[in-house]
């Protein structure tokens, strides 16, 4: 019989999956996508958009679509849809795997502050610089709104959702960007602190390397733990790997 594969998606990994699983004969590959973005870009296969009402949706419809395996690729910092996944993989016995890219690590020259969470990062800045650059996505910046002394210049695909920090400069913009690109945005807008999370994507490295290489101190926050028992694997051969060796 045809699998039917259910890609959580919204990351270049997940497009890249669909089209390579989408070219297997008769192969049918579903991809969801949570619907935050209004053009998130073509991709192979059919599409869904929307949640699924959390662990209990998503697992009546791996039952009702009669769903083979399941792949999460979604944003390594997508908490509660990884664990909705689990929950639902784990109660309807299909076979799940996490894609999760490898994170970033420090390097020489490079000035870096891991915390664990937004609040921390919002905690630090004070003692690291007045000018921040902001780049921890648009719907998670009330943790920084208190800072009032600082100014912000946030970068988002589609303007932030508030509350925001009173002096907040945003910047509408699609990756990837270049070294270059960054080197000027950070001297151009006399950046003291660089925010980001560990989305490991090489499309948002190059700022890292303009931060090392202007000697600007970095937060950078930790990913969330995987839930327990979960598969993982870093990339989309990994997963095509583990597919052909699954029993389904």
């Amino acid at each position: 019989m045809s699998p039917h594969i259910l890609i959580l998606g919204g990351t270049t990994e997940a497009r890249e999956l669909a089209a390579a699983l989408a070219s297997r004969p008769g192969w049918r590959v579903t991809t969801s996508l949570a619907g935050r973005v209004t053009r998130p870009g073509a991709v192979a296969g059919e599409v869904r958009i929307g949640g699924f009402g959390g662990a209990e949706g998503l697992t009546d419809w791996l039952r009702e679509e009669q769903v083979d395996a399941l792949v999460d690729a979604t944003h390594p910092f997508a908490r509660a849809i990884t664990a909705h996944a689990a929950r639902a993989a784990a109660a309807t016995g299909v076979p799940s795997v996490v894609l999760r890219r490898p994170g970033w690590r420090p390097g020489p020259g490079d000035r870096w502050h891991p915390v664990d969470s937004l609040d921390e990062a919002a905690r630090l800045l004070p003692g690291l610089g007045q000018r921040v650059f902001l780049t921890t996505g648009r719907m998670e910046l009330a943790a920084f709104a208190h800072l009032t002394a600082l100014h912000f210049v946030v970068r988002s695909v589609e303007p932030p959702e508030p509350p925001l920090p009173p002096h907040t400069e945003v910047l509408l913009a699609r990756g990837p960007f270049t070294v270059a690109d960054e080197s000027a945005l950070l001297q151009e807008h006399r950046i003291d602190v660089l925010v980001t999370k560990d989305s490991g994507a090489a499309a948002t490295s190059a700022k890292l390397t303009a931060a090392r290489e202007l000697a600007l101190p970095v937060v950078v926050v930790r990913r969330p733990a995987l839930p327990d028992g979960v598969t993982a694997v870093p990339d989309v051969a990994g997963v095509q790997r583990w597919l052909d060796l699954t029993p389904r």
